[in-house]
């Protein structure tokens, strides 16, 4: 936990990365393998899984990384990016609307953008600038 707090923007970035490929793989890896899918039901459920492991460790690096970061516009913006790309998986989740693929991805690129943003222009060398 030590590193994530420690080292944030470059695990959200990270997750947000594998995020991407992870949206980018699925509709690949199961029209390529379409007996997946009727093979085994416990494969997909652990693919679709990988959403929500990647949402919570994004959400944990954005709940440290707001914490250093010094322009309030990339705090609400995290959480903002954070929500849209929750929403998007959870509509894709339960098919409540057809929405394409392509927002996912900006959300997710836009996550992983933001971290590389903090990391490199608004990081609080000591903690007395971030202090509330």
């Amino acid at each position: 936990m030590k590193l994530i707090i420690k080292h944030s923007d470059y695990v959200g970035a990270s997750a947000s990365g594998l995020c991407l490929i992870h949206c980018i793989a699925t509709p690949i890896l199961f029209l390529s393998q379409a007996s997946l899918i009727s093979i085994s039901n416990e494969m997909l459920f652990l693919w679709q899984s990988l959403n929500f492991l990647f949402l919570a460790i994004s959400f944990i690096a954005i709940y440290y990384s707001v914490q250093n970061s010094s322009n309030s516009y990339v705090k609400i913006l995290f959480f903002l990016n954070w929500l849209i790309l929750s929403t998007l998986i959870l509509i894709e989740l339960f098919e409540i609307l057809s929405i394409a693929e392509f927002y996912t991805y900006i959300a997710a690129t836009s996550l992983s953008i933001l971290h590389i943003y903090n990391l490199n222009y608004c990081r609080c060398e000591d903690d007395s600038c971030c202090v509330d």
